[in-house]
């Protein structure tokens, strides 16, 4: 049975309380697979004798495993050692070029038990039938010097055990609407696999499992200007022969051509304004708004000194005056041709009505002027401050370039 879970917007506080840790260590990725050694990424097997090892890039064009011989060990997921292939034989079987290992690793052969130094590696006590397997670069196998990955190990020995198919993507959502409709993949997105033991994958992904209650997150990344667009984690409920999809969509923000108060109060901002020989277009357009001073009063000025007095003299005891003076210069910047209406910026605290934490600039504008004609006098404690000031923060943000929806993917790292 196929099924398809596209994951729907939600607010961007689950994100930051429900996304595990980030932790660092050394690049590329290890994962257990089958003795035909294809890249198929598998976590649940019959038999200890079935479970091979692989590593390498985490995808096509990423950094690979460090060049090197590795220690290898199999524990409880606790960390209680199982099996080790330090006094094997050969310490280090396993062996890394150019990124990748040199082939893939049947765990059993390259290992021996914790309890009585025989080949393989013991049976877990875990309820579950989990292990985890490590690949080290020393032989205290440091967690920093590691990689790991966890398996299952259940059922009976030559008959195939129940099996779920878990795929996850990552997409670019540049139209923030929370669907996978823009046809932007995010390659290389760290997501974590929960069901009682962690998987740590990037995408996009396509793993086996053990038909169970899986919780699949996805990880921050170090650059704080993504913002999510669909709930993290999503909790899904694999049965066998299911073949379940996962979406996260993720957008970042960036400039949008914004030009600030200041720009506008000094010679380049004037020269800017005069660029058709003469301000009367200008001082029309800011005549025609619900533009507002210190005192509540309308403002329309005649003259670019007087614009400029009061746009530098703007302050937030008056709300209103300060909303009044960045609606101003974004007026300016999309008459000026800087900032497109049509763009889309993050505005969370902004009520437009709609569910979305994004909307337009063209809408920001009129949500702006709209609450300037309602109020033009909102000092502390006033009814409309708050509404008022929410739409200045978006304004300002979008005229300093911090918030707008950028059209492409912006870089990542985990």
């Amino acid at each position: 049975m196929i099924r398809r879970i596209t994951v729907l917007f939600s607010a961007i506080a689950l994100l930051l309380s429900a996304t595990p840790a980030v932790a660092a260590g050394i690049s590329g990725a290890i994962f257990t697979t089958t003795v035909a050694c294809d890249g198929t990424n598998i976590n649940i097997y019959s038999d200890q004798a079935d479970v091979y090892l692989d590593g390498g890039p985490v995808h096509e064009g990423a950094a690979g495993l460090p060049d090197g011989q590795y220690y290898v060990k199999v524990t409880e997921p606790d960390g209680t050692l199982l099996g080790t292939s330090i006094g094997s034989g050969n310490d280090t079987p396993v062996n890394v070029t150019d990124g990748s290992f040199d082939v893939c690793y049947q765990l059993a052969a390259i290992l021996i038990k914790a309890s009585d130094a025989t080949a393989g590696y013991d049976p877990t006590t875990n309820g579950g039938g989990e292990y985890k397997v490590w690949v080290c670069t020393d032989s205290d196998f440091t967690e920093s010097n590691c990689k790991t990955d966890n398996f299952k190990v259940k059922g009976t020995p030559g008959v195939p055990p129940p099996q779920a198919t878990l795929n996850v993507v990552k997409f670019y959502d540049a139209n923030a609407n929370g669907i996978n409709d823009d046809g932007i993949e995010l390659i290389g997105w760290k997501v974590n696999i929960h069901d009682g033991m962690d998987i740590d994958r990037f995408t996009p992904v396509s793993i086996i499992l053990d038909p169970d209650t899986y919780t699949v997150s996805e990880y921050p990344p170090l650059e704080t200007n993504w913002i999510s667009t669909t709930p993290n984690p999503v909790v899904v409920i694999l049965a066998n022969g299911d073949n379940t999809t996962v979406e996260f969509g993720n957008l970042c923000l960036g400039p949008g051509g914004g030009h600030t108060l200041g720009y506008w109060s000094n010679r380049n901002g004037q020269a800017k304004m005069n660029d058709g020989g003469t301000l009367a277009p200008e001082l029309a357009l800011l005549s025609s708004l619900n533009l507002r001073g210190a005192f509540g009063t309308n403002f329309d000025p005649a003259t670019y000194a007087q614009f400029r007095t009061w746009l530098l003299s703007a302050n937030a005891v008056n709300m209103a005056y300060m909303l009044s003076a960045q609606l101003a210069a974004m007026e300016l910047n999309v008459e000026a041709g800087f900032v497109s209406g049509s763009s889309l910026v993050y505005a969370p605290d902004v009520d437009d009505g709609n569910p979305s934490d994004f909307l337009t600039i063209d809408a920001l504008m009129t949500l702006a002027n709209t609450a300037l004609g309602t109020d033009g006098y909102t000092p502390s404690g006033d009814l409309n401050r708050p509404e008022q000031e929410d739409l200045k923060n978006a304004l300002d943000s979008a005229n300093n370039n911090l918030n707008f929806v950028q059209e492409t993917p912006c870089p990542f790292n985990f």
